[in-house]
């Protein structure tokens, strides 16, 4: 039996009790309305990358507005083609060759800067090399934890996202705001690049400094991707396969990817050109019988696992192998 004093305990507990009731759909679209979502477009040689607009596609499933974002040379030609892009309200853009190469230490305070003075609830970016690169230090900048990688939007601040390579499913649930997420462009295909009718504006600039330099990118740009490897793989009998950074680049197409984010692949030979060595693009060729590489990097952690090494510019050597092997049938 319960005493008198623990009765009236537990009924002044009730009383202060309050159930939750899930928002109604006035609630719901009113909620819509506050938000405000920043989606980062990437673009090459000033043209915009397409696969970027996987940001664009999961922007539209939190609501409007949705708001593009581009920098670098040529940016207002590019934002001008954004503009098209089917539903995005408005393209901020900053005209500036300092941003061309996506630069984390310098374009994570312009796109902070930008952020401020707009107020977005949510930045969106691919979950590519340049996005994961930017990101992160975007997000410390702003004192908020990043979502990394989502798959599926369930709520403004509910998302879905793979961990352990993709073993496990984690739904995450995120108070911090501005939320700073990225996008696996598989789970959010890019819309219609045609029927779009976006307002430009030109964003703040404030010019930051820095001292990095770019590396990396060995085969520097599709062009060269097309006129080095095609060939090659012709005259092995070959398939050509690319690492994660080369398809972010728009090297090739994400089918071509191998890599712990792409396909395993074990062939009789595997012959690499212009790849570091870096983990996640050896889980998916490890098994390979025999691995050859080419590098000019006499240290790369490919010649720690290669059974045949070439130290030399592949610009030059993967002629000169392609040759040598046509004339050898």
């Amino acid at each position: 039996m319960f005493s008198t004093a623990r009765h009236t305990a537990l009924r002044h507990a009730r009383s202060q009790l309050r159930i939750a009731r899930p928002p109604t759909a006035p609630q719901l679209s009113a909620l819509a309305r506050l938000l405000s979502t920043l989606a980062i477009l990437e673009h090459r040689e000033g043209k915009l990358n397409v696969s970027s607009l996987a940001s664009v596609s999961a922007a539209q499933k939190l609501g409007e507005p949705v708001t593009g974002f581009v920098a670098g040379s040529n940016a207002k030609a590019v934002a001008e083609e954004a503009a098209k892009v089917e539903g995005i309200d408005k393209i901020i853009y900053v005209e500036n060759g300092a941003y061309d190469k996506g630069l984390p230490e310098n374009f994570a305070p312009l796109l902070v800067e930008n952020i401020k003075k707009g107020g977005f609830t949510h930045i969106l970016a691919g979950h590519s090399a340049f996005g994961k690169n930017l990101m992160p230090r975007v997000a410390a900048l702003l004192d908020t934890q990043q979502i990394s990688d989502i798959t599926h939007i369930e709520s403004e601040d509910t998302f879905v996202r793979p961990i352990y390579a993709g073993n496990a499913i984690l739904t995450v649930k995120s108070t911090d705001s501005p939320k700073v997420i990225t996008v696996r462009g598989t789970a959010f295909p890019a819309g219609a690049t045609e029927g779009g009718s976006a307002s430009l504006e030109e964003g703040v600039d404030p010019k930051a400094g820095h001292e990095s330099r770019l590396g990396g990118r060995g085969l520097k740009s599709k062009e060269e991707f097309d006129r080095l490897m095609p060939p090659l793989a012709d005259a092995l009998g070959a398939a050509i396969g690319a690492s994660r950074a080369a398809v972010d680049s728009g090297f090739a197409d994400n089918s071509l990817q191998v890599g712990q984010t792409g396909k395993n692949v074990a062939p009789q030979l595997y012959l690499c050109a212009g790849i570091s060595g870096a983990i996640q693009h050896l889980a998916g060729m490890k098994d390979s019988k025999v691995i050859a590489a080419i590098n000019k990097d006499g240290d790369a952690p490919i010649f720690q696992v290669a059974d045949v090494g070439l130290v030399g510019d592949l610009f030059e050597k993967v002629p000169e192998l392609t040759e040598k092997l046509r004339k050898e049938g």
